[in-house]
């Protein structure tokens, strides 16, 4: 490397100390949020909201052959998410939710919310919505809540690490790489 920088020196140089702060304070409320007495909380979705999205969440990761998303607790992630490193997308996901809402409507008039469909509605309507940017930003949540580090405020209990057979046993001691070889 040029300058003598590894690529380890690169990285903590190119970080600000204002990003630093930002990830410091979001991993200690996900730590006090997995880790305290209290039950975990919504912050940024109310009741209905994360009702609907976390149907949405258990149409992608259904239970069925092994836990899904409700058993992995993806609804607190999504909102953990959108509070701290992810609060960019709060309004993709306001948006979002609303023209699926519109589209639920169109779909199944007499229906009051998405979580209130039946299974096979559910499915229909994630079909309608499969292609939108909403969908995939849903699917991409689910996903990361599902396989996540628990402490992220998912993957309760570790229910997806243990689904795949992830062990969380690694090393700490250098060389991590062949680029660390001369670290000591």
């Amino acid at each position: 490397m040029a300058l003598g920088l590894t690529r380890r020196g690169l990285l903590f140089s190119s970080l600000g100390s204002a990003a630093w702060a930002a990830v410091a304070a979001a991993q200690e409320h996900a730590h006090q949020a997995v880790t305290g007495a209290d039950p975990a909380r919504l912050e940024f979705f109310n009741e209905s909201e994360a009702a609907d999205i976390a149907a949405i969440a258990g149409q992608i990761l259904p239970s069925g052959d092994g836990p899904g998303a409700k058993e992995a607790g993806v609804i607190f992630f999504i909102d953990r998410a959108l509070t701290t490193f992810d609060a960019s997308l709060q309004d993709a996901y306001r948006k979002g939710l609303s023209e699926t809402q519109d589209a639920r409507r169109k779909m199944f008039p007499a229906s009051t919310s998405i979580a209130a469909l039946a299974e096979d509605q559910q499915l229909e309507l994630m079909r309608a919505i499969e292609k939108t940017d909403f969908f995939e930003t849903v699917r991409t949540h689910t996903l990361l809540g599902f396989l996540g580090n628990p402490s992220y405020g998912g993957n309760r209990d570790k229910v997806g690490w243990k689904h795949i057979g992830f062990e969380m046993r690694m090393a700490w001691e250098p060389p991590f790489g062949y680029y660390d070889a001369e670290a000591k």
